[in-house]
Order: structure tokens, then sequence, then C-alpha cells
């Protein structure tokens, strides 16, 4: 049997109330990473050979960022796009670089 796991993958550093509750994943996505999250995980690292053509097909597509066949690669890929890093975005800039004077200073405030 393909992506075989003896216990179930729970990732508390990143989802402290569980896979299921973290709101990222459906209820299927959620148990077919508990199931097979360990295989998943030691597959994408390399600590573990694929098995069968499922798993090879999971370590390719894996490999390349693109799942289009394999249930196990979507998941898998959906999982470390919700770990990655956040992208922040600023609505505002620097006043320098906004204003393009280097020589700016504020004016002090002289009302007493």
């Amino acid at each position: 049997m393909s992506f075989e796991s003896t216990k179930p993958f729970q990732d508390f550093a990143h989802f402290p109330r569980g896979l299921r509750r973290c709101g990222e994943f459906t209820v299927a996505e959620a148990q077919l990473l508990e199931q097979s999250g360990h295989a998943m995980l030691a597959l994408y690292t390399g600590q573990r050979a694929p098995n069968c053509d499922d798993e090879q097909r999971f370590f390719e597509q894996v490999q390349q960022g693109s799942a289009s066949e394999s249930r196990h690669a979507k998941v898998w890929l959906k999982y470390l796009k919700v770990i990655g890093p956040k992208r922040v975005h600023r609505l505002c800039s620097p006043m320098a670089a906004a204003s393009g004077d280097d020589d700016y200073e504020p004016a002090e405030d002289t009302a007493e």
C-alpha cells in the first residue's frame, strides 16, 4: 500500500489546534494529511525512497511544484504553501523615498 504511516501526522508548531480545526484545509484534505503526512514528509525530504508508482508520481510533481493528477501532491503543495513564509504588503513607504528629498528635516514644534 502506498503512503503508509504508522501514526497520525500532526504539525502543532504551525497548527496548534490541529489540522482539522485550523480552517486552511477541507475535512478530506486534513484527513489525508493525518493519514499519510509522515510518508509524504519522508518522501519530500528524501528520507524515504518511493515504493510504488503513486509515490514516484507524488515525488516528481512536488519537485516540479505542480500537481495535476495526484491528490497527495495537491494536498502536500497546499500544506507547504500554508506553512510557508507570509508575504507582507505595505501601503506606505519611507518619507525620504516618497518625496525624493534627501535633506528633509521635520519641523520642530515650537509652540509652548
